[in-house]
């Protein structure tokens, strides 16, 4: 076995997009229209081995935010800049702390859910 995707619904298809291709670099590898259902947009990174499914639903429908789910996770070279395209954006943000192993930030994608991004060592 191995991890193949995540599934997460969203209410904006483009704002969602800006965030994930637009701001942390994924691409958009497949689309799927299921009728006038829902559209499912799949994305990775340049490696291919994981993709984050977006499912937008046409119906008009609101979601909350469950508690079973954590965050998403990205690995950067160079967390400085994101986090001074974070500020420069005037998005929420939260830093580890300087006395941590790892160093990372959280951010909230347009629907609310958490992403994390860590520095790569």
């Amino acid at each position: 076995m191995k991890l193949y995707h995540t599934m997460i619904r969203v209410r904006d298809l483009d704002k969602s997009l800006a965030f994930y291709c637009g701001f942390l670099g994924l691409e958009e590898v497949r689309r799927h229209e299921i009728g006038d259902e829902a559209t499912l947009v799949f994305l990775s990174d340049a490696d291919r081995n994981y993709y984050l499914e977006l499912t937008h639903n046409k119906d008009g429908r609101d979601y909350e935010l469950g508690n079973q789910f954590g965050h998403l996770a990205l690995l950067t070279d160079d967390l400085e800049r994101i986090q001074a395209e974070v500020e420069a954006k005037g998005w929420w943000y939260r830093m580890s702390k300087p006395e941590m192993k790892s160093r990372y930030l959280f951010i909230h994608d347009p629907d609310g859910y958490d992403v994390e991004i860590l520095q790569a060592t």
